[in-house]
C-alpha cells in the first residue's frame, strides 16, 4: 500500500499513525485470540482452498480474488518502504515487521470472511466489502457511502497517481524516456484492462502477480545463494537488533519496533478495509475459505516479498553506512549484488509492482462506485477519472495530494476497524461452522440458516451461489 507507505515513512501526521497502529495491533491480537490462532492452525488449509472455484461461471475463483488483492497490496512500497524501515530502524525492524504480519493475518481473515458473508450478486459476478457489510449487517447505508467515497478517492485516484508517478520517474531516470510518453502508455494499458470489467482484471492479475513475484523472489534467492554462508549471521543480526542487544544507542530498539510495526501494518493492508472488496468477488462454497485465502495474502506480501527486499539490503551491508534510503538504498544494494544491470531490473520490478497496484486499486474503487450508484454512467465517469489521474501522476509532482490521502485513509481505516470489531462475532461463528464441517470430513458449504440470527445474506440464504 504505497500511499500509506508515504504517510508512515515520512512521519507525517503522527497522531493518525499512532491511532491506526493502536487499533490495528489491538484488534489483531484480539482476533488472534478469539479465533484460537486461525493463522497458525489453519495455515496449511489456506493453500488447499486457494485453488477452489465452485461449479458455474458466476464470479471469479479464489485464486483470482487473491491475485486482485495482491496486485494492490504488493507495490513499490515493498521495495522503498522496507529499505526506509531498515535505514531508520536497523535490521531489527524486519523482525517486528514479521510479528505484526502474523498478527494481521487474523484481522484479514475476519474482514474478508465478513465481505463474503454479506456480498451481493451483480449479474454474473459478485461484489462486496466494508460498505456492503455496513449496510447489510448494521443497517448503516450512509456510513457505507462515506466509506465508499473515502476508499474511491484514496485508492482509485490518489494512490494511482502515486503509482504512475513512480513508474514515470524510474523509467525517465534509467531509460531517459520522457514522462509524458510513459504516462500515455500507462493510460492505454490501464484502459485495456479496466474497461474489460472484473473478469479481465482477474485474468490479467492472475498472470501478472505470479510473474512479478516469481521474478523478484528468484533474484532475491539468487542473491541469498551467492551469500549463503552469511544467512545465519543475517538472522542473528535481525533478532539481536530487534531487541537492541547489539546497539550502542539506547533508543535503537524503539526505532526498530516502530519502523517494523509501521512497515508490516501498512504494507499488507490487514484491517484497512481495502482487501475485502476483492475477497467478496470470489465464488466459493464457504465464506471462511476466502478469509483464509486473504489471510495468506498478508503472509505473502510481508513475510515473502518484503523479506526478499530486506535480505537483499542487509546482505549488501551498506544500510548503516550509506546516506541513501528508500529506493536509492535498494538500488545501491542491488548494484553491489548484481552489477550494472541492477537499475534495469529495479525499473522493471517497479513497472510490474506499480502497474499491478493501479489495476487492483481501480477495482476497489469500482466496487464502491457501484455501491453508491449502480448506474453505468457513474462507472464510466470513474474509469475516465482514474485514467486522468494516472496521466496526471506521470506528469506532476504528486506530493500535493498525499496529505489528502493521509486523511482519507486514516478515516477509512478507523471506520472499518470499529465495524469489524462489532461484527467479529459473526465471523467467529462462521469459522466455527467451517471447522466443524472439516472435522466431519466434509468440503464445507455455508447456509445462512446455520448461524442463528444471521440476516441480509442474499448469496447464502439457499446456497445457490453459482
Amino acid at each position: 500500500m504505497d500511499g500509506l507507505t508515504w504517510i508512515v515513512d515520512e512521519g507525517n501526521n503522527l497522531l493518525w499513525t499512532y491511532i491506526l497502529i493502536a487499533l490495528l495491533l489491538g484488534l489483531g491480537v484480539y482476533f488472534t485470540i478469539r479465533t484460537k490462532f486461525v493463522q497458525v492452525r489453519l495455515f496449511g488449509e489456506m493453500f488447499r482452498v486457494i485453488s477452489e472455484k465452485k461449479d458455474g461461471e458466476r464470479g471469479v475463483s479464489a485464486f483470482q480474488a487473491f491475485t486482485i488483492s495482491t496486485a494492490s497490496r504488493v507495490g513499490t512500497g515493498n521495495i522503498t518502504g522496507v529499505a526506509l524501515a531498515i535505514a531508520i530502524g536497523g535490521p531489527g525492524a524486519v523482525f517486528w515487521m514479521w510479528i505484526v504480519a502474523l498478527i494481521g493475518m487474523a484481522t484479514a481473515f475476519i474482514e474478508s470472511t465478513l465481505a463474503q458473508v454479506y456480498k451481493v450478486r451483480d449479474g454474473e459476478q459478485f461484489r462486496g466489502g466494508p460498505a456492503y457489510y455496513m449496510e447489510k449487517a448494521l443497517g448503516q447505508r450512509k456510513l457505507g457511502i462515506v466509506f465508499a467515497i473515502l476508499l474511491t478517492l484514496a485508492f482509485g485516484f490518489i494512490f494511482n497517481s502515486v503509482q504512475s508517478n513512480t513508474i514515470a520517474q524510474s523509467f525517465e531516470d534509467v531509460f531517459n524516456i520522457p514522462d509524458w510518453s510513459i504516462g500515455l502508455g500507462l493510460v492505454v494499458l490501464a484502459a485495456l484492462v479496466i474497461f474489460g470489467g472484473v473478469k479481465r482484471i482477474a485474468s490479467v492479475t492472475q498472470v501478472l502477480v505470479p510473474v512479478m513475484a516469481t521474478i523478484y523472489i528468484i533474484i532475491a534467492i539468487f542473491i541469498v545463494i551467492m551469500n549463503v554462508t552469511e544467512i545465519p549471521a543475517v538472522f542473528s543480526l535481525i533478532i539481536q537488533s530487534a531487541f537492541g542487544l547489539e546497539e550502542a544507542a539506547g533508543g535503537a530498539i524503539g526505532a526498530a519496533i516502530m519502523q517494523g510495526v509501521r512497515r508490516g501494518l501498512f504494507s499488507n493492508e490487514a484491517g484497512m478495509g481495502s482487501v475485502p472488496n476483492a475477497a467478496a468477488s470470489a465464488n466459493v462454497s464457504h465464506p471462511a475459505k476466502q478469509g483464509l485465502v486473504q489471510s495468506l495474502g498478508v503472509f505473502f506480501d510481508t513475510i515473502i516479498i518484503c523479506s526478499a527486499t530486506a535480505f537483499v539490503i542487509i546482505l549488501a551491508g551498506i544500510y548503516d553506512t550509506s546516506e541513501q534510503e528508500g529506493i536509492l538504498l535498494t538500488q545501491a544494494s542491488l548494484n553491489i549484488h548484481l552489477g550494472d544491470w541492477a537499475p534495469y531490473f529495479l525499473a522493471a520490478a517497479i513497472l510490474f509492482f506499480a502497474f499491478s497496484s493501479i489495476i487492483g486499486n481501480y477495482y476497489y474503487g469500482e466496487t464502491n462506485i457501484e455501491f453508491i450508484n449502480a448506474h453505468s454512467g457513474w462507472l464510466t465517469a470513474y474509469r475516465i477519472g482514474v485514467l486522468i489521474m494516472v496521466m496526471f501522476g506521470a506528469l506532476a509532482q504528486v506530493s500535493l495530494v498525499w496529505n489528502m490521502a493521509d486523511l482519507f485513509m486514516g478515516l477509512m481505516a478507523v471506520i472499518n476497524l470499529v465495524v469489524i470489531a462489532i461484527l467479529g462475532k459473526t465471523a467467529f461463528k462462521v469459522l466455527d461452522d467451517y471447522i466443524r464441517q472439516r472435522k466431519a470430513g466434509k468440503n464445507p458449504e455455508f447456509f445462512a440458516k446455520d448461524i442463528p440470527g444471521l440476516k441480509n445474506t442474499e448469496c447464502w440464504d439457499d446456497n445457490k451461489n453459482d
